[in-house]
């Protein structure tokens, strides 16, 4: 885990369009569904969606996976999710202050026959080394309420201090011993730090990893470090699963014309965008809602073939234009993680939280982190933008944390 992470039960307060009373007002069809599944589970529920191949090993999974930290999250949200043809949930021990996990196992107890019927994830932060995870995973199994998790990851990998884990001693006998128990059938750890890429290639070189949740931007560079790294997991049998993908799309149109013709809102087309690399095996997306789930099952739903090249180009320019907090992947500035100890990945990260979802637990984060790595005066933040792909407007972004936090 990086030395400057902090533990992740942020998002706990989220900004949604809908709350969950109002979402379930909105779609009393959904409900009478999920009450009828009550009596006849096998007749009631939707067709599952699409699904891709999870690493060379892995199983089939439906191509988008529902993240556990929304504010509306509760039994009868992840039943509107069954519904709708979802069958890969993501938790983690720190979503919802410790909720997430607990939300699920009541989800589970009350249709337990559903279990062989999803993909479900679970993470935990040792903070000494892989091998920790061998005494987490028993709390983790009873706080899901199952006796397996599908995936277990490390949460939040990252650092140069802990670039050795994945090929690590301690790594393969960890991942062995869990999978050996049958208390893990997938070993893995999720990333968003600087230093992405060269987890992702100590992964591939390593043959201890089964899966990976990363930081994607579909928007890469074709060749480049960050594509060479995606290449090395896949024929390495990683399965990867994007995340954050969403992330620099609030402040979007809606609409264009362009992609009115493709039936696709430019929201949905960002998922296209991203199920449009082959290599990406789901897209694990923060649904805070009624209406963001059935967009973007009926986009996964609607996905055929992978997106033109002026649409995702379109795309592009199309998020460039808009005001954007956080850091989408794009490796341009890992040269600079690498020669500083400011974090600026955390704290763009913590305005984000803070200035989207509503999280006024992002000030603790803040201030959790050393008063050395949150000063910015030796810092070229200017130089740190004008090298960015997406030319994330860094400067700007501590003046707004300074404002919010200080």
């Amino acid at each position: 885990m990086n030395k400057h992470q902090l533990p992740t039960s942020r998002r706990t307060f989220l900004k949604s369009t809908l709350t969950l009373p109002v979402a379930l007002a909105a779609a009393p069809s959904l409900l009478t569904q999920s009450a009828r599944a009550a009596d006849a589970p096998a007749a009631a529920a939707s067709e599952p969606l699409p699904r891709r191949q999870l690493g060379k090993d892995g199983p089939q999974v439906t191509m988008l996976s529902m993240g556990g930290m929304m504010a509306a999250l509760s039994p009868d949200y992840i039943d509107i999710a069954w519904s709708m043809g979802i069958r890969y949930f993501d938790t983690a021990h720190s979503y919802l202050n410790g909720r997430s996990e607990k939300i699920f196992a009541q989800w589970l107890a009350k249709y337990p026959e559903r279990r062989k019927e999803i993909f479900l994830v679970s993470k935990d932060n040792p903070r000494q080394g892989p091998e920790q995870m061998l005494e987490s995973i028993d709390q983790r199994l009873a706080a899901c309420g199952t006796t397996y998790l599908d995936a277990f990851y490390i949460h939040g990998i990252g650092g140069a201090n802990h670039l050795g884990w994945p090929k690590s001693d301690a790594f393969k006998t960890t991942a062995a011993a869990l999978k050996k128990s049958g208390k893990v059938k997938m070993f893995g750890f999720s990333c968003h730090d600087g230093m992405l890429t060269d987890y992702l290639n100590a992964a591939a070189e390593s043959g201890n990893v089964d899966i990976i949740m990363l930081a994607f931007n579909p928007f890469y560079e074709k060749g480049g470090a960050f594509d060479k790294a995606l290449d090395a997991c896949h024929q390495a049998g990683i399965g990867l699963v994007a995340m954050k993908t969403m992330r620099t799309t609030k402040d979007v149109p809606k609409r264009l014309p362009e992609l009115d013709k493709l039936g696709l809102t430019t929201h949905q087309a960002v998922l296209h965008s991203a199920w449009s690399d082959p290599r990406i095996s789901a897209v694990c997306n923060m649904i805070d809602n009624v209406d963001q789930m059935t967009a973007s099952t009926a986009a996964a739903r609607s996905y055929k073939a992978p997106l033109k090249f002026a649409h995702m180009e379109l795309l592009k320019e199309t998020i460039l234009a808009s005001r954007r907090t956080m850091c989408t992947g794009c490796p341009s500035c890992e040269a600079f993680a690498k020669q500083t100890g400011f974090a600026f990945h955390d704290i763009s990260r913590f305005v984000t939280y803070y200035e989207q979802d509503g999280n006024t637990e992002a000030r603790e984060y803040y201030h959790a982190l050393p008063v050395e790595v949150r000063d910015a005066s030796q810092v070229d933040l200017a130089a740190l933008r004008d090298g960015c792909q997406f030319k994330t407007d860094y400067p700007e972004i501590m003046r707004r944390a300074e404002r919010y936090f200080a």
